[in-house]
């Protein structure tokens, strides 16, 4: 199927009068598979003998199309050599008779030196006289009695013919000619597949749902995917669940199966965790597992049981919506309310980080309410991830029945963190966000003060952390004191030679860099 054309696409192409030739080429293309397709299907109870037998070839159509367009078809319509020789009488005399022309007018000169004698006899064309005979001055005498003088040269004279005037009005006219005729053969042709639309959209539709089972066929063969079980049950059961998309993208580790199973009674599950440890990948595999169950693929899992939902609802990242006048925080809560007033019992609900957009105390309690209202609702209560980096929502499990603690595992040795991406019971009790801010290239300093602050803050339950003057500050690159600065002030730069400059610079670079390293 992979060189098959966009049979519904080049259907509404003809349909609307917008196709062009190399369109009828892809379809003809296209319609010669078909066949070959069919032939896959042989048996009668096979589960896409269904689908199969609405395959139609269209042979009439088929049939058409091998006898009319040229293999070579032009792209557009301005362009002659659309139509094959034999499908249409009338345009191949014009071109039979251009092309005599044209063969007349090649072998003119060799008849005309032969006839008149001339040697230099020359045929010629030009966009303002058309063909000519050129003959140069010393054979005037020469020159035949029914040649007609059209132009005068410095050395020569320019003749014409009447007979060389018919055969070139064959010529300059036949272009024309062919071209109007293709053009309404073309149409003509356009027409009759159009009458045929309804057949080849058919047939286009049980193509794409071909399509669409040989790519989950594929993709479930070379993925190792499992038939999950569908249910009318409220169940999620993922046992080793994989993302299938980050599984594809990793070419130098393993990627991380995480299961996913909702005891009864659990209603919605609190993910805590550091950034970049993979809870908000493990939450869009869910969403894209669950999805993948109900179109009828198989997924990425060792094994999984699906009850049916009917939408599944995700609040993941944020964005300004500037142009609304939206900040970050208002996306997010937005989002949230059309989650909150759309969900049902039935649905998925994956929520990512919610109340991180406004001040701790704030995104905490937005947090805590909505978790409250999602579990007790008696129109909700459907089940739930959420992940968050607020550790105080952990408490929720010790007050409400339907609430379970998650975790990223993360291994600490030597002062490292290693994340493992494995989510396992149990509430975080740190985020590691200082560890993460070192992985993305933060100076050493700014994480030194920074775990400084952070053992303040834990030991004084979140007071005001004093500033220690003493602390060691980034030195500003000109200040006030600055004998670099100093010595720039009184250089007359206009005065200086470029090698007095380079001198200079590696002055300064030996004076003052080499004192800086000293120091440290």
């Amino acid at each position: 199927m992979r060189p098959l054309g966009d049979l519904e696409r080049l259907t509404n192409r003809v349909i609307s009068g917008h196709a062009m030739p190399r369109d009828l080429l892809s379809l003809r293309a296209t319609l010669r598979a078909i066949p070959r397709i069919k032939e896959l299907f042989p048996q009668q109870d096979g589960s896409l003998y269904g689908v199969a037998q609405k395959l139609n070839p269209c042979e009439k159509e088929l049939d058409l199309l091998e006898a009319s367009i040229s293999e070579e078809a032009p792209a557009t319509l301005q362009n002659t050599g659309i139509i094959k020789p034999g499908h249409s009488s009338e345009l191949d005399n014009v071109i039979e008779a251009s092309r005599h022309a044209r063969e007349w007018i090649a072998n003119l000169e060799t008849v005309e030196r032969e006839r008149s004698g001339i040697k230099s006899l020359k045929v010629g064309y030009n966009k303002v006289f058309g063909y000519y005979i050129e003959i140069t001055r010393a054979h005037d005498a020469q020159v035949p009695a029914e040649y007609i003088r059209k132009q005068t040269l410095v050395n020569a004279e320019r003749y014409i013919t009447p007979e060389m005037k018919e055969y070139e009005t064959l010529v300059l006219n036949a272009e024309d000619r062919i071209l109007e005729i293709e053009r309404r053969l073309f149409r003509e042709i356009c027409e009759e597949l159009a009458r045929a639309s309804k057949r080849l959209l058919v047939t286009a539709s049980a193509l794409a749902n071909l399509d669409t089972l040989a790519s989950l066929a594929e993709a479930a063969a070379l993925g190792r995917y499992v038939r999950p079980e569908l249910t009318a049950d409220k169940v999620l059961d993922i046992q080793e669940g994989r993302h299938p998309v980050v599984e594809r993208g990793l070419t130098t580790e393993r990627f991380v199966p995480n299961d996913s199973i909702f005891e009864p009674g659990e209603i919605i599950r609190v993910i805590t965790g550091p950034n970049m440890s993979g809870k908000s990948t493990f939450l869009r595999q869910v969403a894209l597992i669950v999805l993948m169950a109900q179109i009828g693929s198989y997924v990425p899992a060792s094994k999984a049981r699906i009850g049916l939902v009917d939408r599944i609802f995700t609040r993941i990242g944020a964005q300004d919506e500037i142009h609304a006048g939206q900040s970050t925080f208002m996306v997010e809560m937005i989002e949230s309310s059309l989650i909150l007033n759309s969900a049902s019992n039935r649905s998925l609900i994956i929520l990512d980080e919610v109340g991180r957009g406004t001040s701790t105390y704030d995104g905490v309690s937005i947090a805590w309410a909505v978790v409250e209202y999602i579990h007790n609702h008696p129109g909700l209560r459907a089940h739930t991830l959420f992940a968050t980096h607020y550790h105080e929502l952990t408490q929720l499990a010790d007050l409400l029945p339907g609430v379970r603690n998650y975790n990223v595992a993360v291994s600490e040795a030597d002062g490292k963190v290693v994340f493992l991406h494995k989510i396992i019971p149990g509430g975080a009790d740190r985020s590691y966000g200082i560890h993460v801010a070192q992985l993305a290239g933060i100076p050493r300093p700014i994480i030194q003060r920074a775990n400084e602050i952070l053992h303040q803050l834990e030991a004084s339950s979140g007071k005001a952390v004093k500033i220690n003057p003493s602390a060691p500050m980034q030195m500003a690159l000109f200040p006030e004191t600055n004998p670099l600065l100093n010595e720039l002030k009184d250089l007359d730069v206009n005065s200086l030679s470029p090698i007095e400059a380079l001198n200079k610079i590696y002055e300064w670079q030996r004076k003052y860099v080499s004192k800086e390293k000293k120091g440290q």
